[in-house]
């Protein structure tokens, strides 16, 4: 049975593929390109792409042979159905994991990076992929939010200090930020003109105020079996289970009342 939150998230779903099939899908264009730097450094079996954007697989030019892209709802076509805070893998059996809008319209944003962070290898990549909400775009947003605006009200943003907090707090290392588009291609002519010269010159030097950052990090602490936790049927919130070939299931960190609030 669908719930209230499937259905949200379908709907979050279906408003940012709009979104990105209109006003921004010059985002779209250049994150393919400044991602796959990143894509290039990581190698091994397995490279995960969650996030409410299955339809956008960001992952298919890596050199790992093994794609999975994971959503918590059909729309796009998943390979995997599960919820972001519950990756149905074991611990330390992911090369490379992408998260694309992943935390920030999560309810539980740290406890699904928290969840990313368990499912990956040492030393392996990580990269997130968000919108900055200190920068003109992002007052925007804000303003669409205040107004009840069916996307931006449910887009609680994670800004680049909380997220490199959070990373530190879960022994993953922040390599470098990459900022897209400070100002949102707008108008013809010469003011078309102008504001695109501003923009390559701002992405050229990874200024802040970008519209979206790309965040890449590392897991820095060793692998180590972590005592698996046994929940009772009812309470796993699954909604579908790795095919063949996938790194099998293990039940994860039960979260606290508040706990994402402390964070």
């Amino acid at each position: 049975m669908k719930t209230e939150a499937d259905a949200q998230s379908s709907d979050i779903s279906l408003a940012l593929e709009s979104w990105y099939a209109g006003r921004g899908g010059h985002l779209l264009d250049a994150t393919r390109t400044r991602l796959q730097a990143t894509l290039d450094l990581a190698f091994g079996y397995h490279i995960l792409q969650t996030g409410p954007l299955a339809g956008h697989n960001l992952i298919s030019e890596s050199p790992i042979n093994h794609h999975i892209v994971a959503s918590d709802n059909v729309f796009g076509g998943p390979g995997l159905l599960c919820h972001g805070d519950e990756l149905p893998f074991d611990s330390d059996s992911v090369d490379m994991v992408v998260a694309f809008h992943a935390l920030e319209f999560s309810t539980h944003p740290h406890a699904c990076l928290r969840e990313i962070q368990r499912v990956l290898r040492p030393r392996g990549h990580l990269a997130i992929i968000g919108f900055n909400p200190h920068s003109l775009p992002g007052l925007w947003r804000r303003l669409r939010a205040l107004r009840g605006d069916g996307l931006w009200s449910h887009h609680r943003p994670v800004s680049l200090q909380r997220l490199t907090d959070w990373l530190h707090l879960l022994d993953c290392q922040m390599e470098s930020v990459r900022q897209l588009y400070p100002i949102p291609p707008r108008g013809h002519g010469r003011l078309r003109r102008c504001i695109d010269a501003v923009d390559a010159w701002a992405m050229r030097y990874d200024l802040p105020g970008g519209s979206l950052y790309l965040a890449h990090a590392i897991k820095q602490i060793p692998g180590a079996r972590r005592p698996r936790l046994v929940a009772a049927a009812q309470r796993t919130r699954l909604v579908g289970l790795a095919v063949a070939g996938q790194p099998t299931a293990a039940p994860r960190h039960q979260r606290t009342p508040g706990e994402d609030r402390a964070a």
